[in-house]
């Protein structure tokens, strides 16, 4: 909560909701706790990933939330979103990336991914190019795609990567990269060069 809303007013007076909802009083997040009062990492299941931009600051909505418990990760505000898509490999469908909560854009680091929880995309995870005084620059890892700004008052949540869990096991062809796919270019034009030879 802010240091103003603080100072200036008893919140024991002004219900929950209605703190939550102040302008520029976005540091206040739902979380649920164990019975030790320690924090436990929240599931985003994908079926309800959408609903989460609506129920991001929703202490209801946080408690129905499915958790998993991940002590190795050590101090901090931990959840865990669903990764659609295949713009950041070699994460694909059906795995989860582990967040760790940021309370301020200062806090992001360039060449580090993040989850943002934003206005007009809901939840996306992408690798932070640069920050400007009100935009930040996104890139995927797949360079088929373009990187993008986005407004940061059109940002809602930031989380940044802790680690992640994959319900599928990988194969070789997720991890090929622009200077694997050269070697094997390589590969297959030696080959064919012994053909020729051969053929000779």
């Amino acid at each position: 909560i802010s240091i103003d809303l603080m100072v200036s007013a008893d919140l024991r007076k002004i219900p929950l909701k209605e703190i939550m909802e102040l302008p520029d009083n976005r540091i206040l997040l739902p979380v649920k706790v164990d019975h030790n009062g320690e924090n436990i990492i929240e599931i985003i299941p994908h079926k309800a990933s959408m609903g989460y931009l609506s129920g991001y600051a929703d202490p209801e909505y946080i408690e129905n939330l499915q958790t998993i418990s991940l002590p190795f990760l050590g101090s901090g505000t931990y959840r865990a979103f669903p990764v659609e898509g295949d713009s950041m490999p070699p994460y694909k469908d059906g795995a989860f990336i582990i967040g760790k909560y940021l309370e301020k854009p200062n806090e992001l680091k360039k060449g580090k991914s993040y989850l943002f929880v934003t206005r007009s995309e809901g939840i996306t995870y992408k690798r932070l190019v640069k920050t400007e005084e009100e935009t930040i620059t996104v890139a995927a890892d797949n360079l088929f795609y373009e990187p993008y700004s986005i407004p940061l008052a059109d940002i809602f949540e930031i989380w940044e990567y802790a680690c992640s869990i994959s319900t599928e096991e990988f194969t070789k062809e997720d991890f090929n990269t622009d200077q694997q796919q050269i070697i094997e270019l390589l590969k297959e034009l030696k080959t064919e060069i012994k053909g020729l030879k051969y053929k000779q």
